[in-house]
């Protein structure tokens, strides 16, 4: 196996600890607004606040709301489970009181860092860059925020392109951002399908970082999609991690270092 020259890195719950600073972030928040907000079950509050993530960003990423939209829509159906009605000026004032709460709660993995270093030291010509689904002011403030600002040679993000992954072409163009062909790129992401199955399918190497363990996607009620991800994963020949500390190992050991 050559050595990689670049390696392209997924941003959230990937080098940011996106999920646990939504979980902070909205229980945080439930504090300040009291009420029955505060007196909820904290945990099916958590798992709710996760869904309407999940649902309405992906909706944003595909086009059917706005950035600003799909965050209106997640306070709205958020408050609805308490039937309360949020009308969109209250909405978007609830929104911003949250972010408050979840953007003091931003932070990176404590493997994120250590990784760029221990991937120089096996690869030392290496190059580093970045691909996010999201807005590119949003993802670029918390890159500055945690201290990841000059990491990256190149930073690629689906509102600025106007496709997301895992459609071929937003890993395509990093690469030729960077100047070399697909089949010299790794990416490493959280997600199955997203990250690492979009990946290998466009030509890289195709890394899934699997910090939940395999078993969380059949605990979440989609084995079925589990499977299909999983078998496709290894007709790709994905690479799988359960920590940021294991990737450069499994280059040393596949470049005899």
């Amino acid at each position: 196996m050559k050595p990689p020259r670049v390696v392209l890195f997924d941003l959230d719950d990937t080098l940011f600890a996106h999920r646990a600073a939504v979980a902070d972030g909205i229980l945080l928040h439930l504090d300040r607004v009291g009420g029955a907000f505060a007196s909820s079950d904290r945990t099916a509050a958590t798992v709710l606040w996760h869904a309407l993530e999940e649902e309405h960003y992906h909706s944003y990423l595909a086009g059917a709301l706005t950035f600003a939209g799909q965050r209106r829509a997640r306070a709205q159906d958020f408050a609805a489970s308490f039937e309360i009605v949020l009308t969109d000026t209250e909405a978007d004032q609830w929104f911003d009181e949250y972010f408050q709460s979840y953007r003091s709660s931003w932070r990176l993995h404590d493997d994120a860092l250590p990784c760029f270093e221990e991937l120089s030291e096996v690869i030392p010509a290496v190059r580093f860059g970045l691909i996010t689904n999201g807005d590119p002011v949003f993802q670029g403030d918390k890159i500055r925020r945690v201290g990841l600002g000059d990491r990256f040679e190149q930073v690629v993000t689906s509102g600025a392109l106007g496709f997301a992954k895992p459609d071929a072409r937003i890993f395509e163009h990093a690469c030729a951002l960077f100047g070399v062909p697909v089949e010299e790129a790794v990416y490493v992401g959280d997600r199955l399908r997203t990250d690492a199955v979009g990946a290998a399918a466009a030509g890289l190497t195709g890394v899934w970082l699997d910090r939940a363990g395999a078993s969380a996607a059949a605990a979440a009620g989609v084995a079925a999609a589990a499977v299909a991800d999983t078998n496709d994963a290894a007709r790709l020949g994905v690479l799988r991690i359960d920590t940021l500390a294991s990737l450069s190992g499994l280059f040393a050991a596949r470049l005899g270092a």
